[in-house]
């Protein structure tokens, strides 16, 4: 019997080593600060196992994208105290940018995403983040907790600006703040069946782009396993068009998937999240190679 090597994608050495690899992937399973459904420390792994049954021909452009190397890292150790886990996070980020490859962090709540976006605002000039999400996460603190899953986006807007795709919940607080500041939200009640607002999101971006992608944009008949299910959210085909166009008309350096919670007795959301990842790898192969 063949035993499938545990990586993502189940990738022999030649294809998943580090040194042949130009995509790197990084679990970070961290779950500190969910305020309702848990199990998003589960997520990496489940997303991961999901790959490895997962075609790894790309029905869309006829490539295998996992021959340009596939490499995934140790899970960081996220029981630490938070702090040290951000600093690892940033830390181990860096290095792969550092070493010219495409980052894929998996997490994980989505708190984990400021860690990659601060690395690859030290390794990128003229960055920007575009982000999938139902919600805003744009609240100063939650529950007392500036490092809450709620408040990732607060802490970015910090150094980088953002470009925010599927909204469709916030908080009284968020609306104040959003109603007196300047941002590039695209709610998902006005984008959900039509691709007239591509352009318009696009050029909002810089020339360098991180993707962080909370799951829940996504409506949750096609994803239910994640912590807040809103109803109302994305399709694939149109997430997938519009990430077609970002990653062929800007230069995205790395992406993350988050929030993803596996639930007993299914194995959709991790399937269509690992999916997801090799979609936007399958993008980066093809602007890359000129196909």
């Amino acid at each position: 019997m063949m035993i499938v090597p545990d990586n993502y994608g189940g990738l022999e050495d030649q294809f998943s080593n580090y040194e042949n690899s130009y995509f790197v992937v990084l679990p970070a399973p961290l779950e500190k600060t969910v305020s309702y459904k848990g199990g998003t420390s589960l997520g990496p792994k489940a997303i991961i196992n999901a790959s490895q049954n997962m075609e790894l021909f790309d029905e869309e452009f006829f490539v295998s994208t996992c021959t340009m190397g596939i490499h995934t890292k140790d899970e960081i150790n996220c029981k630490q105290e938070m702090e040290i886990v951000m600093q690892q996070i940033e830390e181990e980020s860096f290095k792969i940018f550092n070493d010219n490859r495409f980052l894929c962090v998996l997490g994980g709540e989505h708190s984990v995403s400021q860690a990659p976006i601060k690395a690859a605002n030290r390794a990128f000039d003229n960055l920007s983040v575009l982000q999938f999400d139902a919600h805003l996460d744009l609240r100063d603190a939650y529950l007392g907790d500036k490092y809450s899953h709620a408040s990732v986006i607060s802490r970015v807007e910090e150094i980088l600006p953002i470009v925010q795709v599927g909204i469709r919940s916030f908080s009284e607080e968020e609306y104040e703040k959003i109603k007196n500041g300047s941002y590039n939200i695209f709610y998902a009640k006005d984008i959900h069946d039509n691709k007239t607002w591509f352009n318009r999101a696009i050029e909002n971006l810089s020339e360098n782009v991180y993707i962080t992608f909370d799951i829940d944009a996504f409506d949750p008949s096609l994803i239910p396993g994640t912590g807040t299910p809103e109803p109302g959210g994305l399709s694939w085909y149109l997430v997938c068009d519009f990430l077609k166009e970002v990653f062929f008309h800007r230069n995205v350096v790395g992406v993350d998937i988050v929030e993803v919670a596996p639930q007993e007795n299914s194995t959709v959301s991790e399937f269509v999240a690992s999916k997801l990842l090799y979609k936007m790898m399958t993008y980066k192969y093809i602007k890359m190679n000129d196909i």
